[in-house]
């Protein structure tokens, strides 16, 4: 039995690059280099076949600790809620208003990269505050 070294997670969307860059901005991560023998993604995504042109784009995180992101393009749009979501955990170890106010503040900053605050659940007693969000095609995830 293998033991898995990686993980990928995959995003069907419209615009792949347009939703990397988005995650990029979100989590810290960097456009991978372009294959080799080409000067820019640009210069690799103009020898594509015109349909298969900016049908794909990746990003990575630059520590080489998170999963590689990939972004595929679909024809059919987002129509129900997903059934996996990235928590982008920007209140590990924060309780209370501290932690509230560090979640809200990541949100405003989502928000001006174009995220949606769906909603701000706040702590009941059993669980800490958390804000749920959708990315700029709709793509649902928490900040916890």
């Amino acid at each position: 039995m293998s033991s898995i070294k990686q993980v990928q997670i995959t995003f069907d969307c419209a615009n792949p690059e347009r939703v990397a860059r988005f995650w990029c901005e979100v989590l810290g991560y960097v456009v991978p280099p372009p294959p080799e023998g080409f000067a820019s993604w640009d210069a690799f995504n103009d020898t594509l076949p015109p349909e298969q042109q900016g049908s794909a784009f990746a990003c990575i995180d630059p520590t080489g600790a998170g999963p590689r992101l990939f972004f595929q393009r679909v024809p059919e749009g987002k129509v129900a809620k997903n059934r996996v979501h990235i928590d982008v955990r920007a209140g590990i170890g924060l309780v209370g208003d501290e932690r509230l106010a560090t979640l809200e503040a990541e949100c405003a900053r989502l928000v001006a990269l174009g995220a949606t605050c769906v909603q701000v659940l706040r702590a009941d007693g059993i669980n800490e505050s958390c804000i749920s969000m959708q990315d700029i095609e709709g793509n649902e995830f928490c900040l916890d």
